[in-house]
């Protein structure tokens, strides 16, 4: 019994050996089982790999890890690892050496070392660079095709926030790729992901070669395509404005509108300062308008022959807007402004071709609605015509109220009824030299009840008749007598004075269109591996209009077409159509010839006749109208044209002629051109005047690459007349993966202006960048076409 319970006493102490041998061996040998039952103070869920072999001193750990097998630490969302790693348990504060990595929700920092606290998740990296991919991708059209995550290092980056970093000594691109072909070089940068990026004292470098210093630059990252930021700056070169730089500030307010702020600096022209506004709140409702104040310095400018003359400075503004807006009650509102104060600032600096030769200015508002039947409308509007800067005529109406009602078939009756009213404050006068120096302003209630009567009982003949009536008011008139000091002379001249009296038209208008008898074939074409159909038209109309008569047309002030309506005539209007299609899958119109002319039997009728386009109540009476013809074609779905002119039958000569066209491959090249004349007929009224003769012609190629990578454009106003071109301008465009050029030249016409600046032609160069995630823009005065968006 002795002996039994020796034995069993020492099996017992050898295993009790061994097992205190086992436990001593696991805490010191392996704290990483310890420490898995602990965690790291601020981590809500813990998870360590390859810690074997450190040593404990507390709650201080230290662990060396191979580059097999790196130190690993899972806190929450974040992962550290490195070859060496030391934390404080309580405190929450690891350092690490030696291939720090740092994964955070998709962004990743590496460094040689790092300090970091897991109870804030804040910590500091040296010699570091990261990544950060933006939660939804950016337009690719502004990231030059690449996805504009984001890359950034520096000596020192700072995790400040959960997700906010601070850069000291160090840069970002988001061009992501391992040589990038920019990025901005900064001392301090301040970076929230899915914000912005903030650099001081920056340096944009292409390519490692330095191109632009910003003092501070405020790069938008946000996730969203719209973001908060600077724009990309312009830099331009012209010989009136001298050098300058375009900046401007994009401002996304919210994701149904936007503004953006702009400044241009020239060196040589002063500066401008504005913005653009715009916003969607809805189908049918949306805006945009931009205005700019352009401040210009006096300057001495150098006249052709040599001399020196000093040019005014000036203040101007500019107003171009266009709003669509749903108001209650089924009404639209529709407001246009392209209003400027200055038309020597327009023509002179605005490199926008169409915008810099027009000469006048409008702005109007229209609210519209319709109800069934009937519709309103009620318009105020001005355009001026400008002469120079210190004259124009003005024409507008404040308002214009328009009420019908449309056309419906009364009862059982083959008759339709309609009818038209409308009353209008006129305005029209003449300023010289800032002072109005006569108005003729009136009030007109005009109404047109008609009734129509068509027959279509056969489908190649129809006649459409109607009766009208139009009684028409005007609350001032024509008086004959001799024009004396202050008073008004009557806009169609002669002498005749415009007076205070009221006066009444009214007359009968009978009307009936006919159009055929019409002629048509069709035939069938096979080819190799195909048919093709074809189908010719043609259809002749004839139009008979009567209009009793209205004794008191001299006494009419005559402002508006329905002003000129001349009485006790008949118009005879006929013509022929032919057109020719064709269908393959889909019809075409591949060709379509008009040939028109129109008769009245009085003769005064012709010359005030809406239809006489180009010489409206200048021409001389004529019972028989200008001969038009008018040819449109289209061979193929990519290639159009149209062709227009009409000949005068007293003169037996082409008063004007039109052509123009495009062609387009569908892939990479879309071309347009353009030809007007109006000729110097010698004895013809209204084209006997050589100065007014015109001859120009207008043509421009796109070429572009697949995608938009790479793209050139070509474009040019010509005037034959005077042998000499108006503006030509080349653009061309690079987008590499994710930054790109956009360099244009334009040579731009000032003879004939009012710049005032001696210089026969303005030459203009603009460069323009474009990162990723950052697009660039048009500036005040339509670099780039005015096309170019954000």
């Amino acid at each position: 019994m002795t002996s039994g319970r020796g034995v069993t006493t020492d099996l017992m102490l050898r295993l009790s050996s061994i097992l205190v041998i086992v436990l001593a061996v696991e805490w010191l040998g392996a704290p990483a089982n310890v420490r898995a039952q602990g965690g790291l103070a601020g981590c809500t869920t813990y998870k360590q790999q390859n810690m074997t072999g450190g040593r404990i001193q507390g709650d201080h750990f230290v662990f060396d890890g191979t580059p097999d097998a790196p130190v690993q630490i899972d806190c929450d969302n974040m992962q550290l690892s490195a070859d060496h790693m030391e934390y404080f348990q309580k405190e929450g504060r690891v350092t690490a050496r030696g291939s720090v990595v740092f994964v955070s929700e998709g962004n990743r920092i590496v460094a040689e070392r790092m300090e970091f606290n897991t109870k804030t998740k804040t910590g500091t990296f040296y010699v570091a660079s990261g990544t950060a991919t933006l939660q939804q991708k950016a337009s690719p059209t502004l990231a030059g095709a690449q996805e504009p995550d984001l890359m950034f290092r520096g000596d020192e980056i700072h995790k400040i926030g959960p997700k906010k970093y601070r850069i000291v000594g160090g840069n970002f691109t988001t061009c992501v790729q391992p040589t990038p072909r920019w990025e901005m070089q900064s001392r301090s940068i301040t970076l929230t992901l899915d914000d912005y990026a903030l650099l001081k004292n920056a340096l944009l470098r292409v390519k490692h070669v330095p191109l632009m210093y910003l003092p501070i630059f405020y790069f938008p990252i946000q996730e969203d395509n719209r973001a908060t930021g600077f724009v990309m700056p312009i830099y331009g070169n012209t010989t009136a404005a001298g050098h300058s730089i375009s900046n401007a500030f994009f401002w996304a307010i919210n994701r149904s509108q936007d503004a953006t702020i702009m400044h241009d600096w020239f060196s040589q022209a002063g500066q401008q300062f504005g913005g653009e506004y715009r916003y969607i709140r809805g189908p049918g409702s949306e805006g945009t308008t931009t205005m700019s104040m352009h401040n210009e310095p006096i300057r001495t400018v150098t006249n052709p022959d040599g001399s020196q003359s000093d040019l005014p400075g000036q203040k101007s503004y500019n107003v171009l807007g266009r709003v669509v807006q749903r108001l209650p009650f089924n009404l639209r509102l529709r407001s246009n402004a392209n209003y400027y104060s200055s038309i020597r600032t327009q023509q002179t600096f605005q490199q926008d071709i169409n915008r810099s030769t027009q000469s006048s200015r409008r702005m109007d508002a229209n609210v519209s609605g319709s109800w069934g039947v009937y519709s309103l409308s009620a318009t105020v509007d001005r355009t001026d015509y400008i002469s120079n800067e210190t004259s124009f005529s003005t024409t507008g109406s404040l308002p214009r109220v328009t009420f019908s009602r449309g056309e419906r078939k009364m009862g059982r009756s083959p008759l339709y009824f309609g009818a038209n009213s409308e009353i209008v404050t006129i305005q029209r006068s003449t300023t010289n030299n800032d002072v109005k120096t006569s108005d003729n302003g009136l009030s007109r209630l005009d109404v047109n009840p008609t009734l129509r009567i068509p027959f279509t009982k056969w489908p190649f003949f129809t006649v459409n008749s109607s009766v009208a009536w139009r009684g028409t008011y005007w609350t001032e008139s024509c008086a004959a007598g001799v024009v004396g000091p202050g008073d008004t002379r009557c806009p169609q001249g002669g002498d005749r004075v415009q007076v205070p009296e009221a006066i009444g038209r009214q007359f009968f208008d009978f009307q009936a269109r006919i159009t055929g008898p019409v002629f048509n074939r069709i035939w069938t074409t096979t080819g190799s591996s195909y048919a093709e159909k074809f189908k010719h038209v043609i259809e002749p109309t004839l139009t008979i209009q009567r209009t009793t008569s209205i004794d008191n047309f001299d006494r009419i002030v005559q402002i508006e077409g329905t002003d000129y309506i001349v009485g006790e005539t008949t118009k005879y209007t006929y013509g022929v159509t032919n057109r020719l299609y064709a269908k393959k899958g889909t019809s075409r119109e591949i060709l379509g010839v008009s040939l028109t002319q129109a008769y009245n039997t009085n003769a005064l009728a012709s010359r005030y006749d809406a239809q006489n386009l180009n010489g409206f109540g200048t021409t001389a009476p004529t019972h028989f109208q200008p001969v038009v013809l008018s040819v449109r074609g289209s061979p193929t779905d990519r290639l159009q044209g149209v062709f227009r002119t009409d000949w005068d039958p007293t003169a037996h000569a082409l008063r004007t002629l039109g052509a123009n066209g495009s062609f387009n491959t569908g892939a990479w090249l879309t071309t347009s051109a353009g030809w007007s004349q109006v000729r110097y007929i010698p004895g013809l009224s209204g084209f006997d005047n050589p100065d007014s003769a015109r001859n120009y012609v207008n043509a421009s190629a796109d070429v572009r690459r697949a995608g938009g990578r790479l793209g050139a454009n070509y474009s040019f106003n010509y005037d034959l007349r005077h042998d000499t071109f108006l503006q030509q301008r080349y653009t061309a465009y690079y987008n590499a993966q994710c930054c790109g050029i956009a360099v244009e030249y334009q040579s731009y016409n000032l003879q004939g202006s009012f710049s005032g600046l001696g210089i026969p032609e303005d030459h203009r160069f603009n460069l323009s960048f474009t990162l990723a995630g950052i697009g660039t823009f048009s500036n005040l005065f339509g670099a780039f076409g005015g096309q170019q968006g954000r």
